[in-house]
């Protein structure tokens, strides 16, 4: 049994058939079909059953899966590990980002491209998600790093964190909008919010989730009329008067670039987290922690908005 047969096979299953897993490997089907057979001789077992358009796993094959995938990370640690010796990281690096995070706060392209020609035989692979589904990619090890918003939801144990932004939300209307007396301090509760048509971020976004946990605590379901994956959008829709914006803190230069007046929300204050997420059991491979780690330098120490 060869380790590039386990690679074949493992290849097949997550890939769905021989044609893709092929196309994949650089093979040809008629070969790469061959190296499973020979696999399956040795092993005295069929590991696949072939149909028409797809594979599927013998019972075998299922329980074989398992240390196939073990075996191969394994291997590939071996070599992270002689990688570390001599100064040369290879492999791959997966990372996820929050929709709108690249900005000239956080040069994510500017880390990205550094490490690239520091490490060039390091494969970058780069995602946008929600924070609810890059938070679990992290935890069940299909992402290495995650740029994303708190939810406020517990985080699973073996998940580090590195906040490196805290933002209040406010409540942002049209700059022409009626002004309540209860806004003319520029503040506005809570609870007020209840009866107001909303405009938010979508569901599994930090900021979403934090708002809606927060709303849940002040005893009311926040009534959604729009949301958007991106704050310029809800900020321009609120500018048109279709509702009232939960957007993260404006500046007064921006507030008056989008023509909303931008109002503190209290009774409780709310505030989003932006922090980067990586495993810590297992702990990153080599690769993986040198990208945090110089992600971790050029964001530095929490910003407060």
């Amino acid at each position: 049994m060869e380790l590039r047969q386990l690679r074949y096979f493992v290849t097949i299953v997550d890939e769905g058939g021989f044609t893709r897993a092929a196309e994949r490997l650089h093979l040809t089907q008629p070969g790469l079909s061959t190296q499973l057979r020979q696999l399956e001789r040795e092993l005295g077992q069929r590991l696949l059953d072939r149909g028409a358009r797809t594979v599927t796993l013998t019972e075998v094959g299922a329980a074989v899966l398992e240390h196939a995938r073990a075996a191969l990370a394994a291997a590939d640690r071996i070599g992270d590990t002689v990688g570390e010796f001599t100064g040369l990281l290879r492999g791959q690096v997966r990372l996820g980002m929050i929709s709108g995070a690249a900005s000239e706060v956080f040069d994510v392209a500017g880390v990205l491209a550094d490490f690239y020609h520091d490490h060039p035989q390091v494969g970058i692979s780069l995602t946008e998600d929600t924070a609810e589904r890059m938070l679990a990619e992290v935890e069940h090890g299909e992402l290495d790093i995650a740029l994303t918003g708190l939810t406020g939801a517990p985080i699973a144990s073996g998940i580090g964190l590195h906040v490196i932004l805290h933002t209040a939300l406010v409540a942002a209307v049209a700059r022409d909008a009626p002004v309540d007396p209860a806004e003319s301090a520029g503040t506005i509760a809570l609870r007020a919010l209840a009866d107001r048509r909303l405009i938010c971020l979508t569901r599994g976004t930090g900021l979403r989730g934090i708002f809606e946990r927060s709303c849940a605590a002040a005893d009311f379901t926040p009534n959604i009329a729009f949301e958007a994956a991106a704050p310029p959008l809800l900020l321009e829709l609120a500018a048109r008067g279709l509702g009232t914006a939960i957007v993260p803190a404006l500046t007064p230069a921006e507030a008056d670039a989008f023509g909303v007046r931008s109002l503190e929300i209290v009774d409780p204050t709310i505030h989003g987290r932006l922090a980067l997420a990586w495993r810590t059991d297992p702990p990153p491979s080599p690769a993986a922690k040198v990208l945090l780690g110089q992600l971790r330098i050029a964001f530095g120490a929490a910003v407060e908005r």
